[in-house]
């Protein structure tokens, strides 16, 4: 199964400029993020158990972390660190945390621990932090770790002063920003409003990053709107699949008249079809 995601991911990448410049409809992807699982075991199962792509941040030398990055895994999602970081105001982030005052040995040591401490990590993202990631050399420590392991970082931007990002780019790290916390308030009004939030944006974007957390409002809201996205025009997507999409988009390509020539002989009124069947149609042609 998830060989064959793969090769499903991969095909969608390597064939996107031909399938947009072939329709009028581009669907636009959400990825979402569940971050603080490790402490509560049933929360963290039923988050797991989400439909669709959803990826799950783990906070190191949690309780459960391990046995939720295994459970995710195994269910072909895509599991992150959800690293401790220093935010500047007296709150504890957890066991782990990084700071300002750690001199560079100390700090990616204790960067290194925790990326080994949760098996199966794609990315990392960043636990509070609102003061370490305005600090632009400890970002570069970062990005360093995650150069030598070939992971990708995610800026929950905690703070809109965040150099986290920029830093990743100039490093040459992949990555993303979040643009929508679903549920800083957690009742379901505020993450309804959110969460067309996050649709009205990746309309606009072309895609969009949202951050969640297992609160049972969230994991409901959840559970009941990611199987109607494909009606809504979107398609859920992990880090991974969307950072390979935004590089298939800036990607320049040439049209080979073989593939162009399949492409015209399809139906152009796809307007009965699921976002899905829309892929799968275009996968074919390519």
């Amino acid at each position: 199964m998830r060989r064959f995601r793969l090769r499903w991911l991969l095909l969608i990448v390597f064939c996107y400029p031909l399938w947009s410049a072939a329709d009028s409809i581009e669907p636009a992807a959400i990825t979402i993020i569940i971050d603080d699982l490790g402490y509560n075991l049933n929360q963290g199962m039923r988050a797991v158990a989400l439909p669709g792509p959803v990826t799950f941040a783990v906070l190191p030398y949690s309780p459960h972390s391990k046995k939720l990055a295994e459970a995710a895994h195994n269910r072909d999602k895509e599991v992150m660190l959800h690293m401790p970081m220093d935010n500047g105001s007296g709150l504890s982030p957890g066991p782990g945390v990084l700071t300002a005052k750690q001199d560079q040995t100390t700090f990616r040591q204790q960067l290194e621990q925790a990326i080994q401490a949760i098996p199966h990590l794609q990315g990392i993202n960043n636990h509070m932090g609102s003061s370490l990631t305005q600090n632009t050399q400890r970002m570069k420590w970062v990005m360093a770790s995650l150069k030598n392991r070939s992971l990708y970082f995610v800026d929950s931007r905690t703070t809109a002063l965040s150099v986290a990002g920029a830093t990743a780019r100039r490093q040459h790290i992949p990555s993303l920003e979040r643009d929508v916390f679903l549920d800083h308030d957690p009742t379901p009004a505020a993450i309804d409003k959110q969460f067309k939030r996050l649709i009205k944006l990746a309309k606009k974007q072309g895609s969009a990053v949202a951050i969640g957390h297992p609160y049972p409002s969230t994991l409901g809201y959840l559970e009941n709107v990611i199987p109607k996205l494909d009606a809504m025009g979107i398609f859920l997507v992990s880090p991974s699949g969307l950072l390979m999409l935004k590089q298939a988009k800036t990607r320049n390509t040439e049209t080979h008249s073989d593939k162009a020539l399949v492409i015209a002989a399809l139906p152009t009124n796809r307007s009965h079809c699921t976002i899905t069947e829309q892929l799968e149609r275009r996968i074919v042609t390519c």
